[in-house]
């Protein structure tokens, strides 16, 4: 076959990381602090067949049969290194999929102070572009490089990206019209901003032909809890239907990926009835996992995302779901939550649905429990903080890094070796209805309060790091590479402390818990 369509990504998306828990994040940390041998020791790539990929991230794969539905089956999904070993003269396109292009997400703009440092990610991405842009200028062909996918944004609000050769980017969702936006693009008459305004159905988006990375499959789309900072919550809620559910996993199984990672943007939100109050539809959510695991070959699930009220709500619906997908010591759940801020003013302000059925000012309270929930059904939280949302003020962060103090002190006194969770600090970035705001710049923002809140997610990281893994928490495999793991999160945190103390901060200033009381206790 002679592609006419190229998809592909920037190297990060098709790292594994040695599949170490906690480190996905690492493309975003900065070249200047992480040294490329380091860097590379961790980056462990998606198997390939002669460059095309064999397992591919999940954009990639639902890119791929959006095209191949819409009149394109020349088209193929192959690894960065390899892209131009599959473009011809009768490539008509080459499409790129971004999350972080120019190291301008949350994480990002944390790490690498507010982008005055490089992160892998903008490294290479830029790298990618800069191939394809030479090699299409060598051999004087005629393809399109297209940039899509969810970090596309950036491009547009940093206005380089036609500098960098870049030809069209498209925002939105292209699953019912990527055939169509490729004839405009050969037929010379698409925008070079091409954004799509309208929501595909559920009827209208076609199921993944090819494997993904972790097994991921899609099950809704969409929010609705209106947090005003949120670029998801603008979509509309879609539920993807079971029998595209079922092919996707089928196609994972045919690779051998026995994990079906369930994605959304709110697992408890599933086939919600209580738009209201959320009460979560708990039947429908531990059905759905019931539907996956009795799927022949399927050997565990678990979500991606989901909110910490709903478990506190509903703490047998946790407990079901463990029993479905038999979590135990030595398989435990993820999912990544958001903590976002200890202070009820601002959860109430921006995002006051995320308590929901609860009210705000119980929201430290919510995070406590329910991660004593989720630990006591082995599942591992991975909780996001937000610094920097309008209006914040310094007792905001204050309390913030209190409830993580709390939340170490009080559920390894509560549960013991079962207590674990993580914290990352992100970088407000201006997204949703906030989109006119000012991202949060930690070199001329940063203050003691928001030095401890970083200084203390970190430090609980470390903790994590060291006891997770050893104990039998994380594939053993992953014993080799722990030492290297744990030397390199003790090495920033001790680089923080010395930056703290520079600054004039006191790392060691005493943080007293939240009076926040367990059930039992």
């Amino acid at each position: 076959m002679t592609p006419k369509i190229v998809l592909t990504c920037d190297e990060t998306l098709t790292s594994t990381y040695r599949n170490i828990p906690l480190l996905d994040f690492f493309g975003c940390a900065p070249v200047e602090k992480i040294p490329s041998p380091v860097y590379r020791l961790l980056d462990t790539q998606l198997p390939h067949n002669n460059g095309l990929l064999s397992i591919a991230p999940y954009s990639l794969r639902k890119i791929e049969a959006a095209l191949v539905n819409g009149g394109y089956p020349e088209t193929v999904v192959v690894h960065a290194r390899f892209a131009t070993q599959f473009i011809n003269r009768e490539t008509r396109v080459v499409g790129v999929s971004a999350m972080d292009p120019l190291g301008l997400g949350p994480v990002s703009m944390m790490f690498t102070n507010g982008g005055r440092l490089t992160a892998y990610t903008k490294k290479k991405f830029s790298e990618l572009i800069e191939r394809l842009v030479s090699f299409r200028n060598a051999k004087n062909y005629s393809f399109k490089i297209v940039v899509g996918g969810p970090g596309a944004w950036q491009l547009v609000a940093s206005g380089d990206w036609k500098a960098m050769g870049i030809d069209h980017v498209v925002l939105g969702e292209v699953d019912a019209v990527a055939g169509e936006i490729i004839r405009g693009i050969e037929m010379g008459n698409a925008s070079e901003v091409i954004r799509v305004n309208r929501f595909p159905s559920p009827e209208e988006i076609p199921p993944i032909i090819g494997p993904t990375y972790k097994g991921m499959v899609e099950v809704m789309r969409g929010c609705g809890r209106n947090c005003r900072y949120c670029d998801p919550n603008l979509r509309r809620i879609r539920h993807i239907p079971d029998d595209v559910l079922r092919k996707e996993i089928e196609t994972n199984l045919t690779a051998g990926l026995t994990t079906a990672w369930l994605h959304s943007d709110d697992i408890f939100l599933y086939k919600l009835e209580d738009r209201k109050e959320f009460h979560p539809n708990s039947d429908e959510v531990v059905r759905l996992f019931e539907k996956v695991m009795s799927i022949p070959g399927v050997k565990f699930s678990n979500p991606t995302h989901g909110t910490i009220a709903p478990v506190v709500a509903d703490p047998s619906m946790i407990r079901r779901i463990s029993q479905v997908v038999r979590a135990g010591p030595s398989k435990w759940v993820g999912i990544q939550m958001g903590l976002e801020t200890a202070s009820p003013s601002l959860i109430g302000k921006y995002m006051e649905s995320k308590a929901k059925p609860f009210s705000p000012s119980e929201w430290p309270e919510l995070i406590v429990k329910g991660t004593q929930i989720l630990n006591e059904n082995y599942w591992f939280p991975a909780y996001t903080a937000i610094i920097g949302l309008p209006g914040e003020t310094k007792e905001d962060l204050l309390e913030t890094a209190r409830l993580i103090v709390t939340m170490e002190t009080t559920l390894r006194d509560r549960i013991g070796s079962k207590a674990h969770f993580t914290v990352t600090p992100l970088s407000f970035v201006p997204a949703g209805s906030l989109k006119e705001g000012k991202a949060f710049d930690i070199e001329e923002q940063m203050t003691e309060e928001g030095y401890l809140l970083i200084y203390h997610s970190w430090k609980h990281l470390v903790r994590e790091i060291s006891s997770f893994i050893p104990n039998g928490g994380a594939d053993m495999r992953l014993v080799t590479f722990y030492p290297i793991a744990r030397m390199g999160l003790f090495a920033i945190l001790n680089f923080m402390r010395r930056w703290g103390i520079r600054m004039g901060y006191d790392p060691d200033r005493r943080l007293e818990p939240l009076d926040i009381k367990l059930a039992g206790s």
